[in-house]
């Protein structure tokens, strides 16, 4: 079992760290908006991470044969709704940043990072090939479900600290720096649309 937390840990620091698009928004998020809105956002794309990592050790291979007829149209999906937020703070107005917010602007932002993380099933295609490659992972219920926490603390431990990275900066940036960073991680993240829909 404990085998089988580490497995889940390393698989999500694998899908994780590698700088996507819910990454750029965290730490954009963080830099605009300050921690606590950073960290409901990495807890919204640490929360999808453990819906799919559920999902993969629950159903395997169905999973994945359920998933795979509807992977092009959820690519487009999540393409366009980066890309509109691309465009949008590329044509955004320089605005004052907003101060630390609380309660439904929190939830709001929690529930945002967690639907634009789900729109990318094919995480759930990457946990269920761990599945079935590693007997430690699928050997009994009790292993699954330590794979399932190990992935979810692990993106979670991840997402919280591009949040903290993000909102070091929250206030210490000068107006034309924080236009710049902007328009630079609007760029970034059409790019990276471009390859969700394309890749």
């Amino acid at each position: 079992m404990g085998q089988a937390f580490l497995l889940g840990m390393a698989a999500a620091y694998a899908i994780a760290i590698p700088v996507g698009p819910i990454a750029v928004l965290i730490l954009r998020t963080g830099v605009r908006r300050g921690l606590r809105a950073a960290a409901a956002a990495g807890a919204g794309a640490a929360t999808a991470d453990l819906l799919f990592a559920t999902i993969a050790m629950l159903f395997g291979a169905a999973a994945s044969g359920f998933l795979a007829p509807i992977l092009p149209a959820a690519r487009i999906v999540a393409a366009v709704a980066l890309a509109v937020i691309a465009v949008r703070g590329l044509l955004a107005a320089p605005e004052p940043l907003e101060p630390e917010t609380g309660g439904a602007r929190t939830g709001n932002t929690y529930l945002l990072f967690l639907g634009l993380t789900m729109l990318n099933p094919p995480t759930v295609i990457y946990f269920v090939s761990l599945a079935i490659a590693l007997p430690e992972v699928s050997a009994d219920l009790a292993s699954r479900a330590a794979f399932v926490v190990g992935a979810f603390l692990a993106s979670l431990s991840w997402q919280e600290v591009l949040a903290l990275g993000g909102a070091m900066l929250h206030g210490r940036l000068t107006p034309r720096l924080q236009r710049t960073t902007a328009i630079v991680s609007s760029i970034i993240i059409l790019a990276l649309a471009a390859r969700v829909a394309f890749g």
